[in-house]
């Protein structure tokens, strides 16, 4: 079963699963994943596991909105799939997710969102990804956020995994590769800290005010927080930002 928002990608997955001998793909729905009240799903319909990659800075409407509980109200796609998801979980049921980086900083439902995933999870686990993951689609940089849900989070690692040497982001021709998450997959099981991996407790980021936007210590001992080409990557994705609130902005006062 899928469930698909927009007419487009709806068309294209049903063309894809035709030329791949599906001919009737009746089991993908045209609709909003968020039509339906959180507080709806009976326990039966709970899962253990989540992996998703939610769509980042789509715009609800208020009819969307007001399946929420009033606390997490937001016309923000991904912070709307954040409630979902935990509601969606069984006790003891894992979850890992893509991120906008700005989920990581914000405020308000944002964090609201994280003190749950703190607070009623364990939220043992964020990898920041490079810059460029998802060129040229989108320059806005991301994280994988993992937690489990039905137990308190203590400490939380956080894993920076570097671009190849030699490469300042990536880009449609040299997208990330498997291999290179090869690191981290090692590291997994036998956590120590080291340059690209470090462990905060979580009362440090509740004192933060759920701020997980915790630096690596590594460089920051080294006196190397923002290089000049991180600068430049950061101004390329504050940009490219500012460009999509534009385009939003744009097609709200011309419908």
């Amino acid at each position: 079963m899928g469930v698909e928002k927009k007419p487009l990608p709806h068309l294209l997955c049903l063309t894809n699963m035709i030329l791949h001998g599906i001919e009737t793909p009746d089991n993908i729905k045209r609709d909003n994943s968020l039509s339906r009240p959180p507080r709806d799903y009976a326990p039966s319909e709970k899962v253990d596991i989540v992996l998703t990659n939610p769509p980042f800075g789509g715009i609800e409407e208020a009819g969307i909105r007001n399946n929420f509980p009033s606390k997490f109200q937001t016309s923000e796609t991904a912070d709307l799939f954040m409630y979902m998801i935990y509601r969606r979980l069984r006790e003891g049921g894992r979850a890992g997710v893509v991120l906008p980086d700005s989920f990581l900083s914000g405020d308000g439902v944002k964090g609201r969102l994280k003190e749950l995933m703190i607070s009623k999870c364990n939220l043992h686990t964020v990898v920041r990804l490079p810059a460029g993951v998802f060129a040229p689609y989108s320059g806005v940089r991301t994280s994988l956020i993992f937690f489990n849900k039905g137990e308190q989070t203590k400490d939380i690692w956080f894993y920076e995994l570097p671009l190849p040497d030699g490469m300042n982001q990536y880009t449609k021709g040299t997208p990330i590769a498997h291999q290179e998450f090869e690191p981290v997959k090692e590291w997994w099981d036998d956590r120590k800290q080291n340059d690209n991996a470090w462990k905060v407790p979580a009362q440090k980021v509740i004192d933060k005010n759920y701020d997980l936007h915790i630096p690596n210590p590594s460089k920051l001992n080294n006196h190397e927080i923002v290089d000049k080409d991180e600068l430049l990557v950061q101004a390329s994705e504050l940009s490219g930002e500012i460009k999509d609130i534009v385009d939003k902005l744009n097609q709200a006062f011309s419908s």
